[in-house]
């Protein structure tokens, strides 16, 4: 029987206090007690990057994150980058640019590219390499990601 405790977190911009077991894995709170299937589980070691989250904005396995490390943190999943009526500009290079094909990778490679172009707004194409690498894709190739990026900072800067 594990104990549960109290935890208080920003997700997607909202405050929300579960009680839950510390050393849950974040990904399973967030798909089973927060009804957030976005954030998808490949791996369960880490290695895939399909439970990609930003955890107080950097990219993070959720696979691998206790959730009491969480307390008093912001969790952000693909649920918080936009919605269907309003895609963001990197969401809508995504499908344009053909880089979500079978779905499984996309909210990983949205997450992690997101960070980066928070942090760098007109990346390269070996940044853009780099910040996805920790994301294992099985059908694009990885080129039309790194096209569908480039895209989206193209659309941000032109939206600014």
């Amino acid at each position: 029987m594990s104990m549960e405790t109290n935890i208080t977190l920003t997700v997607n911009g909202s405050v929300v206090t579960l009680e839950a077991p510390p050393a849950a894995r974040l990904l399973d709170v967030l798909r089973e007690r927060l009804g957030l299937t976005g954030t998808k589980e490949g791996c369960g070691e880490g290695e895939c990057g399909a439970c990609t989250v930003l955890l107080d904005g950097v990219p993070v396995n959720a696979c691998l994150v206790a959730f009491g490390q969480c307390d008093g943190r912001e969790v952000t999943t693909v649920e918080g980058l936009g919605s269907t009526a309003h895609l963001t500009p990197l969401q809508e290079a995504m499908v344009t640019e053909g880089g979500a094909q079978c779905g499984i990778c996309t909210p990983g490679m949205l997450l992690s590219a997101e960070a980066l172009l928070r942090e760098e707004p007109r990346p390269t194409e070996p940044q853009i390499r780099e910040a996805i690498a920790g994301n294992i894709c099985r059908c694009t190739g990885y080129q039309r990601i790194v096209n569908a990026v480039n895209e989206a900072a193209r659309r941000r800067e032109a939206r600014s």
